[in-house]
């Protein structure tokens, strides 16, 4: 195996792949995007050179980083610009059945010696790994969302993942400025694993009429001193995935206080998923988000 990454491929350009893309274009790695959507790609690169225009604004980069940072994201929609990748991060949906469709299309493309990243939030990396052809050069990588601005990565070795993927996964974290914790191969591993029961508790207290949306969120926000609310933050995240991470808690570990609430399924069964649809437990529609309950 090579000594070192240089060059990151990721699958996937909805907010968590571009976020990435970015960082790791930011750190000096030249990047691969792949989405099966060219407009999603064209959109997703236009995006990320957005939000160095106003880093650029603010005085933090100037014009010939910004510049260069864009420059080492290349796009395809073909899994081909990944044959000399030294990893490859997917970020795709929160959909086991998806990303293993993902991998299999994925390895016959990459070097023998490349290595695998699933940014998963919550699903086995062990289970992930088993429908690959190199279990021991996969990981679990995941940020946090946003990613340029959030620091944390988990990182989740499956059982069958050797040390010299662990510590090369390692390196390239710490060399795109983050700090890493490193959690056992459980579902939701340690920060939806606690942050999601909390939300989903949340949605609860509103479908019992404990609280209304503004309330909870209030009550959340000054009283526990939380950056933003649980609803809000769930509208943030995505309901969908949301629902996913509940849904792999609930099955993975059979404890009911993992039960998805019934109102979360129903907000998602109507395509209320948060602000990519403009609706969820807040309509964004007028601009300004109002509670819709």
């Amino acid at each position: 195996m090579g000594s070192e990454i240089a060059r990151v491929g990721i699958i996937g350009a909805g907010q968590m792949g571009k976020g990435i893309a970015q960082v790791c274009a930011a750190s000096g790695y030249t990047v691969a995007l792949n989405d099966i959507s060219d407009q999603r790609l064209a959109e997703a690169v236009a995006d990320i050179d957005s939000t160095l225009q106003r880093q650029q604004e603010r005085g933090q980069i100037d014009a010939a980083v910004r510049s260069a940072i864009v420059g080492r994201i290349g796009t395809s929609s073909s899994y081909d610009a990944f044959s000399d990748c030294d990893i490859v991060i997917e970020a795709a949906s929160e959909n086991e059945e998806l990303k293993r469709k993902i991998f299999n299309q994925l390895c016959p493309v990459l070097r023998k010696d490349a290595i695998i990243a699933s940014n998963t939030s919550s699903i086995s990396i062990t289970r992930l790994a088993a429908s690959t052809d190199r279990p021991e050069l996969f990981i679990g990588i995941h940020f946090m969302n946003p990613v340029p601005r959030m620091q944390l990565v988990e990182l989740i070795r499956g059982i069958v993942t050797e040390d010299d993927t662990f510590e090369k996964s390692r390196s390239f974290i710490a060399n795109l400025g983050k700090t890493i914790t490193v959690s056992e191969d459980f579902p939701a591993f340690i920060v939806n694993r606690i942050l999601l029961p909390m939300i989903n508790e949340a949605i609860y207290t509103l479908y019992e009429g404990v609280g209304s949306v503004d309330s909870i969120d209030t009550a959340m926000r000054l009283g526990a001193n939380h950056p933003m609310g649980p609803l809000q933050l769930a509208d943030f995240i995505g309901l969908d995935t949301c629902l996913s991470v509940m849904q792999v808690l609930h099955e993975g570990l059979a404890d009911s206080k993992y039960r998805p609430c019934p109102l979360l399924v129903k907000y998602v069964e109507a395509g209320w998923l948060g602000r990519k649809t403009q609706r969820g437990f807040y309509d964004y529609r007028s601009g300004a988000p109002v509670p819709t309950r």
